[in-house]
């Protein structure tokens, strides 16, 4: 072999060992307690769980108690248990140790003094997950039907949801018109809010008002306030089952072709939430009963059943479910309970 074949040989050579250290140095580095190395873009050191993202197994996530060292291709923010805040390139030091390289100095650190970690420039998560977050719904369905009967509805729904660690509001409106050959068989709306404010692990307080109007049981004004408190009887991450029970205050006003003297009474207020995440899909069921001190024979039941399933990776979600109303002393030729199968398209978004 000549000089010149050895030359190239060795500068192929060359150029594959400075392709390699390149990739080598562009990633970060995983060492795991069993010698374990995972490389790829360390995205998240929260509560006690490192993300890493790669090319080759997409997300892993791995416990921090497993992990000995670390090391970044480029500054990271990094929480110390001691609260401490820094910024820099982490690497491997000596006795255990890591070694956080910024701008002000060096710092160093074991791997269990690290509380979390995430990309350089961003707010802390701790302190993103204390801030109170808007997120809005709005979903509509038109339905009708044609041959034995003729039929066409529309219901309109909009929710926005302000929610932090420990309390929500929310504010939120419906219109539902059902047209049954030629006749409205619904005309009712409704505009509402409702706040509840956790003030220990499980119980909470809470405040709502509904009012609105319904022209098929010719009520013009209708109001239902309601306060007391809550309790979780589940609270995980993916289920919620909640509890609330309290006294609440309604005004019916009929019109003048009902012939019904106006309601105002004083009465209960139990309420039963459920909701739960199926991975990207959620279920949520809710049921209140509402009696009147005065009269227990005159009471209202509304109950709610919706599952949303989300359309691709959209905005877009697909609820599907039932509402029921059941009115103990409705007003003359009307029905006591009153049902509402919809499906519904929703759009949900969020304000960061």
């Amino acid at each position: 072999m000549n000089m010149t074949h050895i030359s190239a040989s060795l500068f192929r050579l060359g150029t594959c060992l400075a392709l390699a250290l390149a990739l080598r140095l562009a990633a970060d580095v995983v060492v795991t307690s069993n010698g374990a190395r995972i490389v790829g873009k360390i995205t998240d050191i929260r509560d006690g769980t490192i993300t890493i993202a790669t090319d080759y197994a997409g997300e892993i996530k791995v416990k921090q108690g497993l992990v000995t060292s670390i090391e970044t291709d480029r500054p990271v923010a990094v929480r110390l248990t001691s609260g401490d805040r820094v910024t820099g390139i982490v690497s491997e030091a000596a006795a255990g140790k890591l070694k956080i390289a910024g701008g002000n100095g060096d710092s160093y650190a074991t791997m269990d003094q690290i509380a979390a970690s995430w990309a350089a420039g961003e707010d802390d998560p701790a302190i993103v997950a204390q801030r109170r977050k808007w997120s809005y719904q709005a979903g509509v369905d038109i339905n009708g039907e044609s041959g034995t009967r003729n039929q066409l509805g529309t219901n309109v729904i909009f929710r926005a949801t302000l929610r932090g660690p420990d309390d929500a509001l929310q504010i939120y409106t419906a219109y539902n018109r059902q047209v049954t050959d030629g006749e409205k068989s619904a005309d009712q709306f409704k505009a509402g809010v409702d706040y509840g404010d956790n003030f220990s692990q499980a119980t909470s307080w809470y405040v709502r008002d509904e009012a609105g109007f319904d022209r098929v049981k010719e009520i013009t004004f209708d109001d239902m306030a309601a306060a007391g408190l809550g309790y979780d009887f589940i609270k995980a991450k993916d289920v919620t089952l909640t509890g609330r029970a309290g006294l609440s205050y309604r005004k019916y006003e009929y019109s003048a072709e009902a012939d019904t003297a106006a309601l105002s009474a004083v009465g209960g207020d139990v309420e039963l939430q459920y909701l739960q995440k199926l991975g990207k899909s959620q279920l949520a069921d809710r049921i209140a009963y509402l009696p009147d001190f005065q009269d227990a024979a005159n009471y209202i039941i509304t109950h709610e059943f919706a599952y949303e399933i989300p359309i691709t990776r959209s905005l877009w979600k697909l609820a599907i479910g039932v509402s029921n109303s059941y009115d103990s002393r409705p007003v003359d030729d009307v029905k006591r309970l009153d049902t509402l199968y919809f499906t519904r398209l929703e759009l949900t978004w969020e304000r960061r």
